[in-house]
């Protein structure tokens, strides 16, 4: 298993950008709750699946099950 951040850098700069702005929250939600702070919880029960591979919610970081 690994987390690896997105190859698209220009997708990384704008989500970097975006938690600049929101002080550590995921931009891609609207709410400012402690569970969207980066990492946020939905990505780390994701982390913890030893079944699921994929992006992140906002899709700054990849989950692979090698």
């Amino acid at each position: 298993m690994a987390v690896t951040l997105n190859r698209d850098e220009a997708v990384v700069k704008k989500i970097r950008e975006g938690l600049k702005q929101k002080g550590g929250y995921c931009p891609c939600r609207l709410a400012k709750k402690e569970e969207y702070k980066c990492i946020c919880e939905e990505f780390k029960r994701q982390i913890a699946d030893p079944d699921f591979e994929g992006y992140c919610h906002c899709m700054l970081y990849y989950k692979s099950k090698d």
